[in-house]
């Protein structure tokens, strides 16, 4: 075995960090804010943002982590399981052990930081040997994603991370993957979303947020969304969905986070519409993006972005560096939405009622607009809010830029 981590892992993290600090006064209203790998959880689920999958097998790997947080990404895991073939897997093993060794050699050295990390396995045996084999690396572990997640299948994930845990004196969070047909299928989707629920409850402080795994849904039934549809155009995704955030999204207290699904196509380059921003970011030309990202077939990652946030999902699992900055740029709250925020979680309005907003285009109600306010605010402080004049188009084109 090996001695307690010495030190918490003090990595220091913000949105939009790799701009300019002159860019994000430019930009916010009220900047990101610092937070690092042991941050209070609630704090770690929002910021999770855009979530990057890479294969484990990558011999550059210490590499990718170090060049993808320097480019804005805040979340990455580092997959063992359908990303990599069965018969590569003790290769793969082998090689995080390594790339851990040096991104800690790196760290201790002052050189590059590295964002939140986790690693997805393929059985609950993995979580133990590979803490044990990191040795003092494991501090730059932040956790494990856990692969469908059932409740049968996901207590034994579960102890096996509460065993890693003590064993290396390192907190470690799960984030299991609601991904399985038993989820899908309607005649077990209730017992298997009550199973799921009462799984992660027991364990509610080791659980960081619920991954949905889109992709195994279409699957059960041969599907493949074409990449103008989003996964709420495909009727039997939608639906899982919509009943994972009733019985697992709830904003009484009893609910998680969930991330959003999987865009699985990236034929677009970020060079392919950078020069464009960069000829004129602030002159307000959304039109002339939107053309762009139609044109390359990104109009329909914004758009599920858009009703990710909508339905109640927060985050988003990427598979390619060019959806990252679209994703965190949608995740920032708007001066409107941060002014509304405000106005109905002030004190004097704990009794309730109801007041025109400060845009004077909405009415804002205390009592049922109060989780919603709660949760952007939230948003807020790890995304930051734009300044007033500043949309959706300035925030992508000044981080594609930086």
């Amino acid at each position: 075995m090996f001695a307690a981590t010495q030190a918490l892992r003090g990595i220091h993290m913000r949105h939009f960090g790799h701009l300019a600090p002159e860019a994000r006064r430019r930009l916010f209203h009220r900047e990101p804010a610092v937070f690092t790998a042991e941050s209070p959880a609630p704090v770690l689920a929002t910021a999770l943002g855009a979530t990057l999958y890479s294969p484990a097998t990558r011999p550059t790997l210490a590499d990718d982590v170090h060049k993808q947080a320097a480019r804005g990404v805040v979340s990455m895991v580092l997959c063992l399981e359908d990303s990599i073939a069965d018969a590569d897997v003790p290769g793969a093993e082998a090689n995080l052990v390594a790339q851990f060794a040096d991104l800690a050699a790196r760290e201790e050295a002052g050189e590059a930081e590295a964002p939140l990390l986790f690693i997805r396995v393929r059985d609950p045996e993995q979580i133990p040997d590979l803490v044990r084999r990191l040795g003092p690396a494991v501090r730059l572990l932040s956790g494990f994603v856990l692969p469908k997640f059932t409740e049968e299948r996901g207590v034994p994930y579960l102890e096996a991370l509460a065993a890693a845990e003590a064993l290396s004196g390192h907190r470690l969070f799960a984030m299991p993957v609601l991904e399985s047909p038993e989820l899908l299928h309607v005649e077990t989707r209730t017992a298997t979303l009550t199973g799921i629920a009462g799984t992660v409850d027991k364990y509610r402080d080791r659980v960081l947020a619920l991954r949905l795994g889109v992709t195994d849904f279409c699957s059960a039934y041969g599907l493949r969304r074409p990449p103008d549809m989003t996964a709420y155009d495909v009727q039997i995704v939608a639906s899982v969905i919509a009943d994972v955030v009733n019985v697992l999204g709830r904003a009484d207290g009893t609910g998680f986070t969930v991330t959003g699904p999987v865009w699985e196509y990236f034929r677009v380059q970020e060079r392919m519409f950078k020069p464009q921003l960069r000829r004129s970011p602030f002159l307000g030309r959304a039109e002339e993006l939107r053309a762009s990202l139609i044109e390359h077939d990104m109009d329909g990652l914004l758009r599920e972005i858009e009703l990710d946030r909508a339905n109640g999902l927060l985050g988003k699992t990427c598979i390619h560096p060019s959806h990252v900055l679209p994703v965190h740029a949608l995740s920032v709250v708007s001066h409107e939405e941060y002014s509304d925020a405000k106005d109905i979680l002030r004190p004097e309005r704990d009794g309730g009622g109801v007041m025109r907003s400060a845009y004077t285009n909405k009415m804002n109600e205390v009592k049922p607009h109060r989780a919603w306010a709660e949760r952007t605010l939230l948003r807020a402080e790890v995304f930051g809010v734009a300044a007033e004049d500043v949309g959706f188009v300035e925030l992508l084109g000044e981080a594609l830029s930086g």
